[in-house]
């Protein structure tokens, strides 16, 4: 029976990666340090069958104490939030970056086989674009002079329209925001260790994850659980920019089996993955959806404003999931908010989203 510890797996995505790896064979533990804005200060963590042990994983004792008698590693532990991680830099590179670096360290010694771990669509920046007569552009991006007149769209230099394309695993990287740096960082410090260390290596570069479990009280989660809190508030969600820009979302069930199969396909290594549903949504669509699930005719509030740090649009091509991965999502949004909507209605939420835009703002981070 194979054993496999999920760092930060009582966290939204750990919790159902852990069911899955359980309901497949696998022994699991946990290592988590159950942070307040993730699991709230009195919020009970129900983990069935699974071995948890409650420590930071910049700890090094904690975590060579969790590393015992396991073969296998999903790293999930990380700060959450492009937002967020514009200005609480260094909570964010220390956890995210010297956490990795922790956990790998400990591994050198220790008989793990395999590492999968959770990278992000932030680490593209913007998606892959194409001209009106068909060519790839990998480098586009908007200036602060652009977002600042609302001129939201992508275009050439010489003003040509860009249309964005399902963007797969060869568009170069472009860092726009701290998270997305340290995102990238945990990507690739374990592919460069699994390549040291003969050790298979493997990044899943995770798109927008959804579904019941998701913290609502925490508005950097995620935009389901941020339109979600609103909405059970009775306020109307809030759109930055016009709510045209194209996002890709992947239901949290899809997301553990894909971390399964990253740890059970014979012979992967070295490789970063793309998971999400191979789908495009503009974010004015899927706040409109999220209401119209939870009973509410609520139009969303268009901010006509930018946060520093977002892009316009990105959304997945799945390919390599497919063919390396045997992967395939199963629960489309539309087909899921239903179920979402009836977890929200049993939750108590408290809505933060006028916090978050106050800290952004006051800082100006809203363009």
């Amino acid at each position: 029976m194979p054993s496999t510890l999920v760092t930060g797996g009582a966290g939204f995505i750990g919790r159902e990666v852990c069911r899955e790896l359980i309901e497949h064979g696998h022994q699991v533990r946990v290592l988590d340090s159950l942070i307040d804005q993730v699991h709230g200060p009195d919020q009970p963590v129900a983990l069935h069958g699974v071995d948890l042990q409650r420590g930071d994983v910049r700890d090094a004792a904690a975590v060579r104490a969790a590393l015992e008698g396991v073969d296998g590693v999903v790293h999930l532990a990380a700060e959450v939030g492009v937002g967020q991680s514009m200005y609480e830099i260094e909570r964010y590179v220390s956890t995210n970056d010297t956490g990795t670096a922790v956990l790998l360290e400990a591994m050198i010694d220790r008989p793990v086989q395999r590492i999968v771990v959770a990278s992000s669509m932030s680490v593209y920046g913007e998606g892959r674009y194409r001209t009106p007569d068909g060519r790839a552009v990998d480098d586009a991006r908007r200036s602060p002079h652009q977002i600042a007149e609302g001129r939201w769209n992508l275009s050439t230099p010489q003003g040509e329209a860009l249309s964005p394309v399902a963007t797969d695993e060869t568009k170069p990287v472009d860092l726009a925001s701290i998270y997305a740096l340290t995102k990238f960082f945990q990507e690739q410090a374990v592919l460069i260790f699994g390549r040291a260390y003969r050790r298979d290596a493997v990044a899943l570069r995770l798109f927008n994850v959804f579904g019941p479990g998701q913290a609502l009280s925490n508005p950097y989660t995620g935009v389901l659980a941020n339109f979600s809190s609103r909405v059970a508030s009775g306020e109307a969600p809030t759109i930055f920019e016009d709510g045209e820009q194209r996002r890709d979302f992947v239901h949290v069930r899809d997301v553990a089996r894909a971390f399964r199969l990253a740890l059970e396909v014979p012979g992967l290594r070295d490789t970063t993955i793309n998971i999400g549903s191979g789908h495009a949504y503009t974010i004015s669509e899927v706040a409109r959806m999220v209401a119209r699930a939870m009973g509410r005719e609520l139009e969303p509030e268009i901010m006509h404003k930018a946060r520093i740090g977002d892009i316009r649009n990105c959304f997945a091509d799945i390919s390599r999931a497919r063919d390396l991965l045997g992967f395939a999502p199963r629960h489309a949004l539309e087909d899921s908010l239903g179920e979402l909507a009836e977890w929200v209605a049993q939750q108590k939420v408290v809505d933060r989203n006028a916090e978050m835009r106050r800290h952004l703002e006051a800082r100006g981070l809203v363009a």
